[in-house]
């Protein structure tokens, strides 16, 4: 069965940063498909904003490549692409003085959704959003989206919060992070709230403990200057991490509504606790053969920026209240995925004997690659010799179980920013939630600077530095292993 598709109303989307790396392989690309799938009107217009001087033609081309390079060649066709790119304008424009604000606003249209993606560094937020009000450009009820980093410590998201909340109210903001636009985050709910199968045991008193893993293959390549400044906890952790923690553990909301369900995902992050230094681990890739270490990438020699973290963390609530979270995210490593793994706890009471061992049923919750769920039961082995248990998985990737129709699912910008236009805020973060992630995470950072720590080795390719392994073993568990 084909996925439906809900057209949206008509809109002017501005994409500030409109030439640049995001725009180019995501947001341009994903709004392409949306309008190729047929969800986007007839008077929809796309248009770019930067500082560079180029015409709407030449914009046109720059967005025909983007789309060519980054969208599967079977929806390229000639005459879709070309009239994707019949609804595309550019203006040149100077954030930060009054060249091109006359131009742009004599392209943005005052009766349709208007909405301005901030594609630009965090620096600009203020600045993009004063000037969108002084040119009277937004209407009363535009939307902005604006990108993480959203501020580097709570001082500096209050401080950002505020910019856009002098000329915006917070139902009119869009803080994004596209993990939260990715179909399987959102299946997540779905399986469980809308099955009774699930939410009686998704509690302390039948789950043992919770790994949240993402890691990738690559190591900072040319971001080494942000990602130093950075590192893992601030770059992942406070946001990608931290959002998927939220939603395995917060309550079940009263209705499948933005504030409702921002509501819950907040009491989560004010329940976390504090994490006592022996609870994290932090890492650095070194080199190995013609692969440059972490070091050689950023040129810092003395470096003591994490692109490895572990972390144990625990939820002070009565659902939560003994199941640990283990959270880790690395660069360099076995494999590139992002999943989250749910272990229950084994039966209380081991009737077959030791001789037929035992297995805990796990909840495996794949983001990336080959979105999709595996729940893992146990069964008696096949064959004579008596009874040996065995683990077997009940897998359901997306596209085996829903079909060749839909398995190239949309990629989350895509849904992101059609959410946007909707006015839908459910998957998007709100002002208080940032904040109050920041105020988690700062006392962790301090306390390891004030220290000293230096991060761990650990060879490329690998799971992490060794003692990220120990963190689960000395509990008597272990990782699940990164299998690409």
């Amino acid at each position: 069965m084909a996925a439906r598709v809900i057209p949206v109303d008509p809109f002017d989307l501005v994409i500030f940063g409109g030439t640049g790396d995001l725009a180019r392989r995501k947001i341009l690309p994903g709004l392409y498909r949306r309008f190729h799938a047929g969800q986007m009107p007839d008077t929809a217009r796309i248009i770019g904003a930067a500082r560079s001087e180029m015409s709407s033609d030449e914009y046109r081309e720059f967005v025909r490549a983007a789309v060519i390079e980054f969208v599967s060649p079977a929806l390229c066709e000639a005459e879709q692409v070309a009239a994707f790119l019949s609804r595309l304008a550019y203006v040149a424009i100077d954030a930060r003085g009054d060249g091109g604000w006359a131009a742009l606003k004599s392209e943005v249209r005052g009766d349709v959704v208007q909405a301005f993606y901030f594609s630009v560094a965090p620096g600009l937020f203020g600045d993009l959003a004063e000037r969108l009000h002084a040119h009277g450009i937004a209407g009363p009820d535009a939307r902005i989206v604006v990108e993480k980093p959203f501020g580097r410590d709570a001082a500096s998201a209050r401080a950002l919060n505020q910019s856009l909340a002098a000329h915006f109210r917070e139902e009119q903001i869009y803080r994004i992070d596209h993990y939260l636009g990715k179909e399987t985050v959102q299946n997540l709910m779905a399986v469980r709230f809308g099955n009774v199968l699930f939410e009686p045991l998704w509690n302390a008193q039948f789950v043992d403990h919770i790994q949240i893993s993402v890691a990738e293959t690559v190591g900072v390549g040319g971001r080494g200057e942000y990602y130093d400044k950075s590192g893992a906890m601030r770059d992942m952790v406070q946001n990608h991490l931290m959002q998927l923690l939220c939603l395995i553990a917060m309550e079940p909301p009263n209705r499948f509504e933005p504030d409702a369900v921002r509501d819950e995902k907040l009491k989560v992050i004010r329940a976390l606790e504090p994490v006592p230094a022996d609870d994290i681990v932090r890492g650095q890739y070194r080199s190995e053969g013609d692969l440059p270490g972490y070091l050689d990438e950023v040129g810092s020699p003395e470096s003591r920026t994490e692109s490895f973290i572990a972390l144990k963390v625990q939820v002070a609530n009565w659902r939560w209240n003994g199941t640990p979270f283990y959270l880790r995210t690395g660069k360099r490593m076995a494999a590139r995925l992002s999943e989250i793994v749910v272990v229950f706890k084994e039966p209380p009471h081991a009737i077959f004997g030791d001789e037929a061992g035992s297995e805990a049923n796990k909840l495996v919750i794949r983001l990336q690659p080959d979105e999709g769920m595996t729940l893992t039961v146990t069964i008696k082995e096949p064959g004579p010799g008596g009874m040996r248990l065995i683990e077997v998985p009940l897998d359901m990737s997306f596209a085996e179980a829903l079909g060749p129709e839909n398995a190239e699912m949309p990629d989350a910008y895509e849904r992101l920013i059609m959410d946007v236009i909707r006015g839908n805020q459910t998957l998007f973060m709100r002002g208080d939630e940032v904040e109050a992630a920041w105020r988690w995470t700062d006392p962790l950072i301090e306390a390891w600077e004030k220290r000293g720590d230096r991060p761990k080795p650990y060879r490329p390719g690998t799971s992490g530095p060794e003692d990220a392994l120990a963190l689960l073993h000395r509990d008597g568990r272990r990782w699940r292993d990164l299998e690409a």
